[in-house]
């Protein structure tokens, strides 16, 4: 009889362990929670883990997988339909978020960070119209000392950027206390730099993604099934000083990337393989 209770015990736990890592493709036509996120589509099967995403155009979008992929870009429209793959001539040591400036370049964050032992951090500027002309933007954070540091200091991940005016911003995903998302900034020309650090905000999340609107009214940072907006701030460089609100995405899956179609809807993706619209 005990053997018979430890056998259900643990058929029941892995039932449990499949089910929550797996939920979006099991319950793929369930409904997200919030009443202002529609799902658009399933992603394309080369899109495994999506962890960046940027809007070409309404309905168009770039996307690409993380660690342990191609170095790939990939062209999709609204219902998951892969249109185009951009192969480039750069390494994906940890791909992990996308940016555009409003000349059209796009920017590639490899900054996926995980141990925090990285001395090669780098965000590649790419032109649309000529994908084979890259500018490298190589960077190491101002305030990092030790590689690794100790586990409680470990903040020198990160999964966010967004491009402003000029800079570039990425926002840390701490990963020894999950609690502060800090904020450095670039140059977003060819070069080696040491990131500025500009500031901080305790989210209490772990950051996965990071996007400005067109306006430049607005910064959205997420975390997983969490939107944190920022709004009413004096300059971008001091976005999280301004009025904040967190909003759930409870249903959604583990986001890991978003970007603005306009100034107050939002693009997201999840690494569970879906394509969300939010209004704002």
């Amino acid at each position: 009889m005990k053997l018979m209770i430890k056998i259900t015990l643990i058929f029941v736990a892995i039932v449990g362990f499949v089910t929550f890592f797996f939920r979006e493709e099991l319950f793929e036509d369930a409904p997200a929670a919030p009443a202002n996120i529609e799902r658009l589509a399933k992603l394309p099967n080369e899109v495994s883990e999506s962890s960046g995403v940027a809007v070409m155009a309404k309905g168009e979008y770039l996307t690409h997988n993380d660690a342990g992929n191609g170095p790939h870009l990939y062209k999709l429209d609204e219902k998951g339909k892969l249109l185009e793959t951009i192969k480039l001539k750069l390494p994906n040591v940890d791909w992990e978020d996308l940016a555009q400036d409003k000349d059209g370049n796009v920017y590639i964050a490899d900054t996926g960070n995980n141990d925090n032992s990285r001395r090669e951090l780098a965000v590649y500027k790419v032109n649309q119209e000529q994908p084979e002309q890259v500018q490298a933007i190589r960077f190491t954070y101002e305030d990092q000392k030790e590689y690794p540091p100790k586990k409680k200091d470990r903040n020198f991940d990160s999964e966010a950027l967004f491009w402003s005016n000029g800079k570039l911003y990425i926002v840390s995903k701490d990963r020894g206390q999950g609690q502060t998302a800090k904020i450095y900034q670039l140059p977003d020309e060819a070069g080696t730099y040491k990131a500025k650090l500009i500031g901080s905000h305790k989210l209490k999340a772990q950051v996965t993604g990071a996007a400005i609107s067109p306006d430049g009214e607005t910064v959205a940072l997420l975390s997983e099934e969490v939107l944190h907006l920022f709004r009413d701030f004096d300059s971008v460089e001091k976005f999280y000083e301004g009025k904040y609100e967190k909003r759930p995405l409870k249903g959604a899956g583990q986001t890991e990337a978003v970007a603005f179609e306009d100034d107050q809807v939002l693009i997201i993706t999840s690494e569970g393989g879906s394509l969300y619209r939010y209004a704002l």
